[in-house]
């Protein structure tokens, strides 16, 4: 399972050659070119009959009948890290998103996030088994909030804003992000994508994060820059953002 003959046989190389000026801190040399769409459905081929990926009721239901090998090579390049290759890292993103029993999902999410190097790794999403816990899973997204890791902290970021903008907001969650300091690009992106996408969905509620200017001056003027690309908000509503630039 995830054999390196395997992943260069998906290699696209005029994909690699566009790819690769999308990511400036990865060396080229450790990017082969793979598609998402098809890294993602290799992804679901190595899943499939995977104990791994099974809730834990079905688990028991079919333990018997899966290949250990196919079991056993797939934990073995879960385990195995770092990774060299970048889309071995997108490659792991995309097996962890795919976990059925929560537990399991969080335990080797939280084993990985601290080897994730990159934006495009990190913004892969969230295993669809966190929407139903997400209550104890705010307990972690705290702590990767306030982790030295900053593709940690980006992904913290990242899922309060896909799991908690709609009825679970509370603007606890936008104040926090507002607080955050920090001197790397990437969390500070991730900063302001929160904020707009906060002020499409709670505008009322998020604003006076903006007009009481509780963000660094970068992510509250970039915040209000992608919220004025957004077509989520009001022509109105862009021109008074327009005003709150510092």
């Amino acid at each position: 399972m995830a054999e390196l003959e395997n992943l260069f046989a998906l290699q696209d190389e005029n994909y690699r050659e566009f790819h690769a000026r999308l990511m400036p801190n990865i060396e080229k040399e450790r990017i082969i070119g793979i598609r998402v769409p098809v890294l993602r459905k290799y992804a679901k081929e190595l899943a499939h009959g995977s104990r791994l990926f099974l809730s834990v009721q079905k688990e028991k239901r079919v333990c018997n009948t899966v290949k250990e090998n196919d079991c056993d090579n797939v934990e073995k390049f879960l385990n195995t890290l770092p990774h060299y290759y970048y889309e071995e890292n997108n490659l792991h993103m995309f097996l962890i998103m795919q976990m059925k029993d929560y537990d399991t999902a969080l335990a080797y999410l939280e084993a990985f996030l601290p080897y994730i190097d990159n934006w495009a790794t990190c913004d892969s999403g969230v295993p669809a088994v966190f929407k139903k816990h997400k209550n104890e899973l705010l307990l972690h997204v705290y702590e990767w909030l306030d982790s030295d890791k900053p593709y940690t902290v980006r992904y913290g970021i990242g899922t309060l804003m896909r799991l908690y903008l709609d009825e679970d907001f509370d603007i606890k969650y936008a104040l926090d992000v507002a607080k955050i300091r920090s001197g790397e690009y990437y969390v500070n992106m991730m900063k302001a994508w929160y904020i707009a996408t906060a002020l499409a969905k709670q505008y009322d509620a998020v604003l006076p994060i903006l007009q009481e200017r509780l963000m660094d001056s970068w992510s509250h003027n970039k915040a209000i820059q992608k919220a004025r690309e957004s077509y989520r908000i009001t022509p109105q509503q862009k021109k008074y953002l327009s005003t709150l630039k510092v």
